[in-house]
């Protein structure tokens, strides 16, 4: 029913209204209004989320008991444990794709019942930001299923928004990776959006924008060009996709029908829904292009599961989706379970939902219908709400700057560029940074900062100082280690078409693909050498 953009955009897709008569999809209106009080019973507080998610987990050990993975873990002994949770976290070790690969390989290759009952069909293709490798992710009928339910949860909480009556009889445009999947005779491997996609119910299909034509082109510009080019046929009301590319589909859009703003094509877009990213850097982008105020609603959905969505306009964070075959653990992300390179340490501890606190960093661990047993996904959550279990991504295990004990987390970095961009006079639209150790024991940080298009080269000095200004006030660490060892602070401008252009020379533009914020070694060398081609190779020495 829905899809994604990875870590996760997901909606609904219908079609246009018939002029001559009945809308074919009238009866959804009602049906959603009927369903607006589900979401109220779905959302479970603290002490009610703790008892439903040790029932998922005994149902998911229950049904995997036979498959190799529950035999040798004895699924069977814990089930009859006096305490099968604490069972389960002794006996099941925290684990990442490293360490499921093996067992995902068997099913990749043919396989049954390896990690999850039945033969698995789909595999989603992870888009590898942090270390730049693609990674294979099993995705089971199980897993399309709850993904089908969390997808209609998150439009019962559209539903209880003041919406127009008519929303769900409009156009609703996903923009996501290409649904030409690969088959090898047995299996299809590709974008989660396409696998989803082609698992939608006949009744919303049917009603997909863009077409199904157009969703299965793989080549980014030439998708794009066709959407501006059938955008006057659409009466969109909700866009889903990630905020780079939506941004770019906005701008062409606006350019080449000559409009003030995207309402004078979509009078009734209402809604934008997104994930997989933060929206700060783009966000005030998007809104310039606006004619009226839209609600944004975020959702998490990961390639390996559907983890939340917002379910309020007013909430700060997205809540937890539970009784959906998931189980949470949460590892608190610090020296004493992480080392500096973002590897869990031997004996991490894992909380579970009724022992977490709000404003602390934790790496999620998941259990889930697809075969992940006590995986961690790589993403580090805070708690906004405690006790409507409700979470904020703040960043990776892989991408937290930390050389000398400066902790600098994504989200300190997308706060520090946006009141930059405000300090600047215009959004800054991407951005990345790299931690470098200098000789004679210096360490600072070099950063590769993005100016709009129609803007000059701003003054590179001035924009130091002040980014570095905004990370001091953001970030107390940061601030102490300024004094002392992180001595150094670089700052280079560049168009944003210089990052546009890198991620399509290396082939991951449009659908789930987005630039990284802190560059692992092999991706920065890469990187050097792209800056290389364009300007003097001494220019980033």
């Amino acid at each position: 029913m829905g899809r994604c953009v990875k870590r996760g955009v997901i909606f609904v897709t219908l079609g246009q209204e018939n002029n001559h008569m009945a809308s074919p999809k009238s009866f959804l209106v009602p049906l959603f209004e009927r369903a607006k009080n589900v979401t109220d019973v779905l959302i479970l507080k603290r002490a009610r989320a703790k008892k439903w998610q040790d029932r998922t987990l005994k149902k998911m050990l229950f049904h995997a008991r036979n498959t190799e993975f529950g035999k040798l873990h004895q699924f069977e002994s814990l089930l009859i444990a006096e305490d099968t949770t604490a069972q389960f976290k002794k006996t099941v070790p925290i684990t990442d794709y490293e360490g499921m690969h093996s067992w995902w390989q068997r099913e990749y290759g043919g396989e049954d019942n390896v990690t999850w009952p039945g033969s698995t069909k789909y595999f989603a293709l992870s888009s590898g930001t942090t270390q730049g490798a693609s990674k294979y992710i099993p995705v089971t009928q199980d897993q399309l299923k709850s993904i089908a339910r969390a997808s209609r949860r998150q439009l019962f909480a559209i539903a209880k928004t003041d919406v127009p009556k008519d929303f769900f009889t409009k156009d609703y445009l996903m923009i996501g990776g290409s649904t030409d999947l690969s088959f090898d005779g047995q299996k299809y491997s590709g974008d989660l959006s396409g696998i989803t996609t082609l698992n939608l119910p006949f009744w919303i299909e049917r009603f997909a924008k863009p077409t199904e034509e157009i969703k299965r082109e793989k080549d980014w510009h030439h998708k794009l060009e066709i959407m501006v080019s059938e955008a006057p046929k659409w009466d969109v009301a909700m866009v889903a996709g990630g905020p780079a590319w939506v941004k770019m589909l906005f701008e062409r859009i606006i350019e080449r029908y000559n409009l003030k703003n995207i309402h004078e094509i979509w009078p009734h877009l209402s809604v934008y829904t997104w994930g997989a990213v933060s929206l700060t850097p783009y966000k005030d982008q998007i809104d310039a292009m606006l004619g009226r105020p839209i609600y944004y609603f975020e959702t998490y959905l990961a390639s390996e599961g559907f983890i939340a969505n917002q379910t309020k306009l007013s909430s700060a964070g997205m809540g937890l989706v539970f009784r959906n075959k998931m189980y949470f653990e949460f590892v608190p992300f610090n020296e004493t379970n992480f080392d500096e390179a973002g590897d869990i340490l031997p004996g991490a501890e894992a909380l579970d939902i009724d022992e977490v606190e709000a404003g602390v960093s934790y790496a999620i661990v998941i259990t889930t219908c697809a075969g992940a047993w006590r995986y961690l996904i790589g993403d580090v959550v805070e708690f906004t709400d405690v006790d409507a279990c409700e979470i904020k991504i703040t960043g990776r295990t892989k991408q937290y700057l930390s050389l000398c004990g400066e902790h600098l987390s994504v989200e300190n970095m997308n706060r520090a560029t946006q009141a930059l961009g405000k300090a600047m006079g215009f959004p800054i639209p991407e951005f990345t940074v790299r931690g470098l150790k200098h000789e004679a024991g210096e360490m600072g940080h070099r950063w590769f900062v993005a100016y709009p298009a129609g803007v000059e080269k701003p003054d590179a000095d001035k924009a130091q100082q002040l980014l570095d200004e905004a990370l001091v006030v953001l970030n107390d660490d940061y601030a102490t280690e300024r004094k002392h060892v992180l001595k150094r602070m670089e700052l280079f401008w560049l168009p944003e078409s210089d990052f546009l252009d890198f991620m399509d020379q290396r082939g991951k533009i449009g659908g789930q693909a987005k630039f990284p914020r802190v560059m692992p070694e092999a991706v920065y060398n890469e990187w050097l050498s792209f800056l290389g081609s364009r300007y003097q190779r001494d220019t980033f020495a």
